[in-house]
């Protein structure tokens, strides 16, 4: 598998790709590098991410990066990039988009920062809408506690292109059966897949202000990791 973190500068994404074995090659486009620097000299436990070997780094604007890349090269794109403000209001517009469908392959996965449902509930329903548009395979909402951003929660939307189907709310490999998950030197003492399903569960005040979640249907599939 060839997958491409976006923004990430910290590691952390990084180091919970690391955990799966099937995974080649993590290509990583980050636009600052002092935010890498400073991750490795005060948070080492998330910036050992960049010690993996399979970690490609590359330093620019992951527009530019993404307008160059093949056609179909990644499996998967992870964008763990900075709130719409400025510079970043262009990693929630269709373009942006339309990019990353264009590098993933057939039956290729996103999962983008959405927000938080308690705050951005106009930007929510702008960005589904969009990806609805792009993204011919599923398109989900999902969402979790972070007691660090602002009301605790921040949303991804989890997105896959045309071609193989894929079920995101049914792993076809759980975390629990992933090979040394259990026996890294930092368990997770968080996710499951129990928490993994109940990402999906979205709030009755959610569905109300954002139009698009109703009656959201319902994929089918298999992830692959």
């Amino acid at each position: 598998m060839q997958v491409l973190v976006v923004g990430g500068g910290d590691g952390g994404v990084l180091r919970e790709i690391a955990r799966h074995s099937s995974v080649e090659c993590i290509d990583i486009c980050e636009i600052d590098k002092m935010v890498i620097d400073v991750s490795k000299k005060f948070f080492p436990d998330l910036a050992v991410g960049f010690e993996d070997p399979r970690v490609q780094l590359h330093i620019g604007d992951a527009i530019e990066f993404l307008r160059n890349a093949k056609e179909g090269m990644y499996d998967a794109i992870i964008v763990d990039s900075s709130d719409p403000v400025g510079p970043a209001q262009e990693l929630v517009e269709k373009p942006f988009f339309e990019m990353i469908a264009r590098a993933l392959r057939p039956g290729g996965v996103l999962c983008n920062m959405a927000e938080s449902m308690w705050l951005h509930t106009h930007l929510i329903e702008d960005m589904i809408s969009i990806c609805r548009q792009t993204f011919k395979g599923s398109v989900h909402y999902a969402w979790t506690n972070v007691p660090t951003y602002p009301s605790g929660v921040i949303g991804f939307l989890i997105c896959s292109t045309a071609g193989p189907p894929v079920d995101f709310l049914n792993p076809i490999n759980p975390i629990e059966k992933v090979e040394g998950s259990r026996k890294s030197s930092r368990e997770l003492r968080f996710y499951n897949s129990e928490m993994h399903a109940a990402a999906f569960a979205l709030p009755s005040f959610l569905k109300r202000e954002v139009s698009v979640l109703r009656d959201s249907p319902t994929s089918v599939g298999r992830v692959y990791v």
